[in-house]
């Protein structure tokens, strides 16, 4: 007998899904069965993930351009993956950025593009997508957000209190819509194997070094390990869990 996959039938929404830990969660919800929208702001990456993800077997994806910080580009994306692939049952919003300064050196141009994009980029994707869930009833949200939001990270003050607020937006979310069968969660990476980490660590070699010293399993998260907690807590077997911030960080932060 073939077992069911556990996210067969359902359509999965993924934001900033072009690379990195978008296109892991991406391929790792094709994987379990979803139909995915590899969404994102340069539709040249998301063609590249959803047709990788096709070409691997992994289930079926399709590519949708959107911009979180554009309105207008998230209704259209919405309309578009519903016309296509049919209501929503899983958001996952995972665009973001981040500008390393500390904050004396920030300017205002930098806080509002980490603004526009990581806190009201979820808040708008969020607002499109769960009224029709609240009308069927049924539909999950989660968010990335980051250590970061709950203990703070130099050179990351923006960014940080960006993740903050998706934390507090989810919970308060998780209480507004449960008794509309919504769960709302987020999952907050610590340090994690991506093209920005890399960036960073050009820019400072020892840095990663550093960074694996503090993490008690002595390594960086793979993109991988971040959708397999997104995986989880989109599946049936996480139906009782909302309102959480799970930490997948190699236990570095402890909260």
């Amino acid at each position: 007998m073939t077992a069911t996959l556990p996210l067969a039938g359902r359509v999965a929404l993924v934001t900033g899904a072009g690379r990195g830990i978008g296109a892991a969660i991406a391929s790792q919800l094709a994987a379990d069965g979803a139909v995915v929208a590899v969404c994102d702001r340069d539709p040249e990456t998301a063609r590249a993930t959803a047709d990788a993800v096709s070409a691997a077997g992994g289930g079926t994806a399709v590519a949708i351009g959107m911009d979180v910080t554009d309105p207008a580009s998230i209704k259209r994306a919405v309309t578009e993956v519903q016309e296509r692939l049919g209501p929503i049952d899983i958001l996952v919003n995972n665009a973001g950025i981040d500008v390393i300064a500390p904050f004396l050196d920030s300017t205002e141009s930098d806080w509002r593009r980490v603004v526009a994009v990581n806190l009201e980029g979820t808040i708008r994707c969020t607002r499109e997508v769960v009224a029709g869930m609240a009308e069927r009833h049924s539909g999950t949200v989660i968010s990335i957000a980051s250590d970061a939001g709950k203990v703070g990270s130099s050179g990351e003050a923006v960014y940080s209190a960006t993740k903050g607020g998706i934390i507090a937006f989810s919970k308060t979310l998780a209480r507004e819509l449960a008794a509309s069968g919504i769960t709302v969660n987020c999952v907050c990476p610590g340090p994690t194997d991506t093209a920005l980490l890399g960036q960073m660590a050009e820019a400072n070699p020892r840095l990663r070094e550093s960074l694996e010293r503090g993490i008690p399993l002595r390594r960086v998260a793979q993109p991988e390990e971040i959708a397999g907690a997104v995986a989880f807590l989109a599946g049936p077997r996480a139906a009782y869990i909302t309102g959480q911030a799970l930490s997948v960080s190699g236990g570095l932060t402890m909260t």
